[in-house]
């Protein structure tokens, strides 16, 4: 069986695992859920999806999916309009550090790009 990798995709994106303090799990999904609202019609962001453990509701997980690195980083750096959820926000729930695994997406059912 050969494999193929398609190389011209520039589709980037990231795992991201978040332990929340005991017991603040839904505190932190919904703040996450409001970033994720924010993030809607948001040049370069194709998916942007949150999951909660449930074995461990204090786990909480993000699917990133930007159409490049640019697209993600421009996220990092836009203001954060009125009433919406800052980075801090979401730091002060966190019992560690999040865990970050970097992708290189190559496609399947649910993205928009091709």
């Amino acid at each position: 069986m050969s494999t193929s990798t398609d190389t011209s995709t520039s589709l980037r994106g990231r795992l991201m695992t978040m332990t929340a303090r005991p017991g603040r799990g839904d505190d932190l999904a919904a703040v996450l859920l409001r970033v994720a609202t924010g993030l809607r019609g948001f040049p370069g962001c194709e998916v942007y999806l949150i999951a909660q453990d449930e074995t461990d509701p204090d786990t909480v997980r993000v699917t990133e999916v930007w159409q490049d690195e640019a697209s993600a980083q421009a996220a990092l750096s836009a203001p954060v309009p009125d009433g919406a959820p800052t980075p801090g926000d979401v730091l002060t729930l966190l019992a560690a550090p999040p865990q970050r695994i970097d992708l290189r997406v190559l496609g399947g059912v649910g993205l928009h790009a091709e």
